[in-house]
Order: C-alpha cells, then sequence, then structure tokens
C-alpha cells in the first residue's frame, strides 16, 4: 500500500472518529504550544538582554553602582554613598580609565503647555555622549559649560518628544522638568526598551549638576560609568576600582561593599543562568506534557484496535497484509499528533507575539520553534503508534470476523 492511501485512510478516521482523534491531538497541541512558546519568547528576551549589555558595556567597560548587593541578591544600603569625587579618583587613580560619566535618575512630571508626561528624568556630564554612545539626531548634546553652570537645558527622548510637542519642532522649547523649567536642546536618537521592559525613549537627560541641586538636592549620584583603554583587562580594572572605592569609603575587611562594581562579564554570566532556564528547564516541563500527550495517544489507539477489530479482520480477509494494516495505524496516530502539534505551533505564534509585546520585544514565533516542534509531534505520533499498529498487524482475519 503506498503512502498517499495511508494518508489518505489516516484523514478518513479523522473525520470518523473525531473525538478519540480530538483527544489524541490534545496532548500534543499543548505541548507544541508550551514548548514554542517558552523558545521563541526565551529568544526574544536572550536578543533583548544581549543588545542591552552591548549597548550599555561596549566593548570594554564597567559600571559602579551606589550600594552593595545590586547584582548579589542583597539590598542596596540607605548610606551607600557614591560621589563624584569618588570617580575623579577613580580616573586618576585607576590604569586604563579613559573617560566617565557620572548618572543621578529620579522619576517625575516633566510638562509643556497643557501636556504632561511622567517620564525617567537622568542627570549626565557632557561626556555622556561619548561614554554611553547616545548621540541627539536633532539639536546637540550639553557641553562642560552648562554642567559646571548647573544650566536649565534638557536633551528629550522621542516618546517624551512625541507626548508634548506631537508633530511640532521641540528644540528650543521650554518644559518643566518638575519644578525646573529647562530649554530642549535636543532630541536623543531612538533606544526602544531595555531587558526591563522599560521604555528608553521616555526619559529626559539633564547636566548631572542640574539633577543633584536643582532637582534633587543632593550631593551623592547613582551610579557612573567607566571607559577602559583598549589594551587593559576589564576584570584588572574592575579590581583596582573595588579596592581604592573600599579604601575610600573605609571599609575594613570583615565589611560588605556599598557600591557595586559590573562588568560585561558579569552580565553575560547572569544571562547564562537564565538561558539555562528559558531552553532547558522550561522546555523540559514542555517535553514532559508532550510525552503525557504521547502515552495518551498510544492509550486511545489500543483502544481503537479493540473497537475496531472486525474491520480489521474484513481488510486481512480481503488481502490486506500485516505491514498494510500496520502502517494504517501508524500513519493514523503521526497524522493525527502531526495534526495537533500544527495547532499548537498556530496558537504558540499569536500566544508568543502578544507575550512579547506585553514584554517590550520583537519577535513572533521562531525556526526553532517550529522545526523543533514539527519533528517532535511527527515523533511523538510514530513512537505512539508502534504498540497499536503491532496489535493490529498481528490479529489473524478469522479471529478478527468471528
Amino acid at each position: 500500500m503506498t503512502l498517499a492511501r495511508h494518508l489518505r485512510l489516516a484523514l478518513r478516521a479523522m473525520r470518523r472518529y473525531r473525538l478519540r482523534s480530538a483527544f489524541v491531538m490534545l496532548g500534543t497541541f499543548l505541548g507544541v504550544a508550551a514548548l514554542a512558546v517558552v523558545l521563541s519568547v526565551g529568544a526574544a528576551a536572550e536578543r533583548r538582554i544581549l543588545e542591552t549589555v552591548r549597548q550599555i558595556f561596549g566593548a570594554s567597560s564597567m559600571v559602579v553602582y551606589a550600594g552593595g548587593g545590586m547584582f548579589r541578591g542583597g539590598p542596596r544600603g540607605p548610606s551607600a554613598r557614591l560621589t563624584l569625587d569618588d570617580l575623579a579618583a577613580l580616573a586618576q587613580d585607576v590604569p586604563g580609565i579613559e573617560a566617565w560619566d557620572p548618572m543621578q535618575a529620579l522619576p517625575s512630571e516633566v510638562r509643556h503647555g497643557d501636556r504632561t508626561v511622567s517620564a525617567r528624568v537622568l542627570g549626565h556630564s557632557e561626556r555622556y555622549e561619548r561614554v554611553w554612545g547616545r548621540a541627539a539626531v536633532q539639536g546637540e548634546h550639553f557641553d562642560a559649560a552648562a554642567v559646571a553652570g548647573s544650566a536649565r537645558v534638557a536633551l528629550i527622548g522621542r516618546t517624551v518628544a512625541r507626548a508634548l510637542f506631537g508633530q511640532e519642532d521641540p528644540l528650543g522649547a521650554e518644559v518643566l522638568v518638575g519644578p525646573v523649567a529647562c530649554r530642549v536642546v535636543g532630541v536623543l536618537e531612538p533606544f526602544g526598551t531595555d531587558a526591563h521592559g522599560i521604555d528608553r525613549d521616555n526619559e529626559v537627560v539633564v547636566p548631572i549638576s542640574t539633577a543633584m541641586r536643582r532637582l534633587m538636592n543632593v550631593d551623592t549620584i547613582r551610579a557612573a560609568k567607566l571607559l577602559v583603554a583598549e589594551g587593559t583587562r576589564v576584570e584588572d580594572a574592575a579590581g583596582a576600582a573595588t579596592r581604592l572605592l573600599r579604601e575610600r569609603h573605609a571599609l575594613g575587611a570583615g565589611q560588605p561593599d556599598d557600591f557595586t562594581v559590573v562588568t560585561a562579564v558579569e552580565v553575560r554570566k547572569r544571562v547564562d543562568g537564565v538561558r539555562r532556564v528559558l531552553f532547558v528547564f522550561l522546555p523540559l516541563v514542555a517535553g514532559i506534557t508532550l510525552l503525557a500527550g504521547g502515552v495518551l495517544a498510544a492509550s486511545l489507539m489500543l483502544a481503537s484496535v479493540n473497537e475496531r477489530v472486525a474491520e480489521i479482520g474484513l481488510r486481512g480477509a480481503l488481502g490486506a497484509r500485516p505491514q498494510d494494516i500496520r502502517g494504517q495505524f501508524l500513519a493514523e496516530t503521526a497524522v493525527t499528533t502531526l495534526a495537533g502539534g500544527l495547532g499548537g505551533l498556530a496558537a504558540a505564534a499569536v500566544i508568543s507575539r502578544l507575550a512579547a509585546g506585553r514584554m517590550g520585544l520583537d519577535g513572533g514565533l521562531s525556526l526553532t520553534a517550529v522545526v523543533l516542534g514539527l519533528a517532535l509531534a511527527a515523533g511523538i505520533g510514530l513512537l505512539a503508534g508502534i504498540l497499536p499498529a503491532r496489535r493490529a498487524a498481528r490479529l489473524p482475519p478469522a479471529d478478527a470476523l468471528r
């Protein structure tokens, strides 16, 4: 019997035994859908995390945060202090530091006329563009004189510009950042969302001195990024920075750091941990669902053999060979589970796109998820059909017709 005939008989059996076919399809539908969603959303999340790491750290840099334990599971201490003098000392005494930029941050209402938007306000120095690699697509960055004079100037992201100005040109306009009126001198290039789902275009950048004195009235900073010169190992520079900051903060041998030094190497280790969860443990759960679906399919097909003894005997009496009957039941199981897998992929395409959109990620169903889902659905179907097919093929036609 040809493969085409086996497939026609399988489709005919699916229409005839609809309820049984639906239950056989259910297991692979759920398993393939879960597997495809996990793989697709996980791949999109991994791409976004790695892209954010590249944007923040670049080829060679490190970020210093105020407070210990930001990346080590502990809370940031309220007494943590990181100052501009600390950064100046790092730039002077740590070999290989070629540029640095401080950062302060606060949420604030930003207003223009009768329009208001809640945005993240960042304080940076005149080195912001060089250190963080984010240019202005309109206007220009503020200079060292603006930082020295705590100037009331601001760079705004695309989301802020769209919310406050619509199609109008924002350059030269005045916006109220909290209680401080600032003149817009530039619009930042688009960034998109970061790995935490934060819209980085919903930001306003002002001089660090303006943020510290006029907006927050503090003498500390939240973080800083330091560029490491080519030829200098980032890990060596991070170790030297840690020793110097501990000395400046008068921390004893048993006291924990009140700051956190992070390099791209450490972040990538964290990403590897996330990858293990996304691409090993969660797919394993989906695989167990597929296995359960295969057991269900085998049980239902065995029951089907018992119900169709007369049909099997009649086919044998009419000249069907054991391999023909065996191929028929294998094809029925494989086609039914494959149909469930196709349905699972269709559902996963919708779910993964919705989930990625809610999480601010790009991409839908991944090619890996499609290939693996189809292969597993077909494989589960063939494995689940072996025992029922062998049992059907071994039924003597004379006994089956009695």
